[in-house]
């Protein structure tokens, strides 16, 4: 069988370079015969995501971007990857206990996914490391911002520092040693520790001790103007405070962490928010995945970890370099114009700007359908100010509202609860489940509820992943409902880094659609019938795939035929095989995939009608749309759902239709120059992304922000 993770040969001879100059794939007469059911068609999920990291990593590594922005990218790939060994890692272990010889889609058995896995994450893990040393620590050296180590300070630092030691972070320090009296003590997953070699002076006897690096206290410790050093390494310098009249005879850093999932509620959970409180807790309790080691560790002591955390020599990565390269974030976030993107006030389109009152805006509302694209327009002037309105308008009767993350501070949360005091009918559907932020949705929910808020978790079998608002108002007509579907969250911070659509729309269709979802998520109906939105898991997959097989059929019938898919995520093998079939048919498909894609572009035959790229720059891509040629009569949607089975099986989803052609052509023109993006564009070609190291500054992210606003 052929390896999943190897270049695909278009045929058994001719270089895939050869067969390309031909992109149906030879003569007509003979193409290359492909069974589509074959795995080594389909990438590896993992791998891809890992490849995601890495194009993100390429940007901290690339000198075209601004020096404390590269920082921050650096960050964000240290962050992908604990989630990535918290998330997959800890899935595949899960796995490979239960069935090590199951195979995924593209063939590979669990044992052999893991094994690859984990040798990508040691690299990737090493090049962050080089990247920090090498390249990105010089760099803010010579640009005068210095990461020190506590010995390199001058005497009044070192005095000043250890003055703030011993006042701010001594009381909080706990140390733990190891010992017939005091077991190994828990570590909980991501947080960072050093362990300590200590030794009696007299008896000379040993312990080993643990202490850890308070996350309440900055990591980066200001030793003077634009000078600073590592928590850890103040901590260690000082440990004698800890440890008075005892030998310290080495330390280490060291990080731990722990599969991030939690238990899924049964049907019969009588009480689902106690249930996740409950799972929420047990997830601190979780097995091990991987232990970080960073600087000197007695060959013992590493045998000592990896035995009390239930962990092999496999898992266990050892650097020399600082861990949790995720709060490089703080440095990164430095206030230094220079070594910064330019930065810039999110657009309010002019006809939130030409409304001063809830009636004017509902009014603009009623007479045509708006779109609005964050973060290059103001998420808080039109989306937190829709509902704001709406809380504020004695004319509102009603609020309906789906919740997936939001942001601690959010205004939209606050609305609801002033809409609810003000006797408005208010409910809003949590997704207690979303990955990291259980926490946070559990408040909310606590707080709404106690606002007098009607507050529903859904079904525990789907998570509720749609992002909709809906507003009923009374007026001289009669009952009009106003509604807001989105691709993103309703998180006013976020909204500022992520790219984001939503349509603010009065159509009678797509709101009496939304009431059937609704009443379907706070009721009891066995399915969702709609007309104009796609809805998961009911008509979402067939709507999607019925549309790209009427562009098949255009094709065979001789009709131009073209699909344009944005998306997070390819990773739904039905959905990968039909793109297949429509290449192989002579559909023309551009697909912009963020992260995961199964499928392999460019071979001829199979996919050289197929075009993948990614973009990748200044904010995270995170609208999801979905552009189909329709014979001269194009259709869009756009909304929650990527092409993963999950989001098109499993979760509450929805995409809505853009009616108004003006919206529709706008739209296309954002898709066309993220297509012919050659600064921040990747492309996939069977397997390989490449990207031009040599294209000009200006990229999508920069384009789109000096053209804001859109309507």
């Amino acid at each position: 069988m052929h390896d999943p993770l190897e270049p695909l040969a278009p045929t058994l001879e001719a270089p895939l370079s050869e067969a390309l100059a031909d992109p149906l794939g030879g003569s007509a007469a003979s193409p290359p015969a492909f069974d589509l059911d074959d795995p080594s068609l389909y990438l590896n999920r993992e791998i891809s995501l890992l490849e995601f990291n890495e194009r993100v990593l390429a940007e901290a590594q690339d000198a075209r971007n601004p020096l404390l922005e590269r920082v921050k990218f650096l960050a964000i790939t240290a962050s992908n990857m604990d989630e990535f060994y918290a998330k997959r890692v800890g899935w595949l272990k899960r796995l490979r206990k239960s069935d090590p010889r199951m195979t995924t889609v593209d063939g590979l058995t669990v044992t052999e996914q893991l094994s690859h896995v984990l040798r990508r994450c040691s690299e990737i893990r090493q090049a962050i490391d080089e990247c920090w040393e090498r390249e990105l620590a010089p760099a803010l050296a010579a640009n005068g911002i210095r990461i020190l180590r506590f010995a390199e300070l001058d005497a009044e630092a070192r005095e000043r520092i250890t003055l703030y030691f011993q006042r701010a972070i001594f009381p909080v320090l706990t140390p733990l040693v190891v010992d017939p009296s005091h077991p190994f003590p828990f570590i909980s997953s991501g947080s960072l520790s050093l362990g300590v070699n200590v030794r009696h002076p007299v008896s000379g006897q040993e312990r080993f001790a643990r202490v850890k690096v308070p996350e309440n206290r900055p990591r980066f410790v200001e030793a003077g103007e634009n000078r600073f050093v590592f928590l850890e390494d103040v901590i260690a310098s000082h440990l004698h405070f800890l440890f008075p009249g005892m030998e310290i005879t080495g330390w280490f850093g060291l990080r731990v962490i722990r599969d991030a999932e939690i238990g899924t509620p049964g049907e019969d959970a009588s009480d689902l928010l106690e249930v996740i409180e409950t799972e929420l807790r047990r997830r601190r309790l979780n097995e091990a995945v991987s232990l970080f080691v960073s600087g000197a560790l007695p060959p013992t002591q590493l045998e000592l970890l990896l035995e009390e955390l239930g962990l092999s020599d496999e898992d266990a990565l050892i650097s020399d370099g600082p861990l949790d390269l995720a709060d490089l974030m703080q440095i990164g976030s430095l206030p230094i114009a220079e070594l910064s993107f330019p930065p810039f006030v999110p657009a309010v389109p002019s006809v939130f700007l030409g409304v001063n009152d809830p009636a004017s805006l509902f009014a603009a509302i009623r007479e045509r359908d708006i779109l609005v694209h964050h973060p290059y327009e103001s998420f808080d002037a039109t989306v937190a100010r829709f509902i704001d309105e709406a809380a504020d308008d004695p004319s509102v009767l009603a609020i309906k509202q789906t919740l997936y993350r939001t942001s601690p501070d959010s205004p939209i949360l606050d609305a609801l609860i002033e809409a609810a005091g003000k006797g408005k009918q208010v409910a809003v559907l949590v997704e207690l489940t979303a990955r990291f932020d259980e926490a946070n949705n559990i408040e909310w929910a606590r707080k709404l509820e106690d606002a007098g808020v009607h507050v529903a978790y859904g079904m525990p079998e789907l998570k509720i992943h749609c992002k909709i608002s809906l507003v009923v108002r009374e007026e001289a007509s009669g009952v009009t409902m106003y509604a807001h579907i989105g691709t993103g969250n309703y998180n006013s911070r976020t909204a500022r880094l992520y790219t984001d659509l939503g349509l603010f729309t009065a159509d009678p269709r797509i709101c009496a659609d939304l009431i059937q979802v609704f009443n379907h998520l706070t009721g009891y109906s066995e399915r969702i019938e709609t007309r104009e939105l796609l809805v998961a898991p009911n008509s979402l997959r067939s709507g999607l795939a019925g549309r790209l097989r009427r562009e098949i059929e255009h094709a065979r019938a001789g009709v131009p035929a073209r699909v344009i898919f944005k998306i997070n995520a390819l990773e739904d093998r039905e959905f990968t095989k039909l793109l297949y079939e429509a290449s192989q048919a002579g559909v023309r498909v551009d697909l912009i995939v963020r992260g995961i894609c199964r499928l392999r572009p460019g071979i001829p035959g199979l996919s050289g009608n197929v075009r993948v790229v990614s973009v990748l720059g200044r904010f995270l891509e995170h609208s999801r749309l979905y552009w189909f040629a329709n014979d001269g009569q194009p259709e869009v949607y756009f909304g929650s759902a990527d092409l993963m089975k999950r989001n098109l099986d499993e979760r509450i989803e929805v995409l809505t239709p853009v009616h108004r052609p003006e919206l529709r052509e706008q739209l296309e023109s954002m898709l066309t120059l993220m297509l012919d993006d050659r600064r921040q564009g990747w492309t996939l070609i069977d397997s390989a992304w490449t990207r031009d190291v040599a294209a000009p500054a200006r990229g999508t992210h920069a384009e789109l922000l000096s053209q804001a606003p859109f309507s």
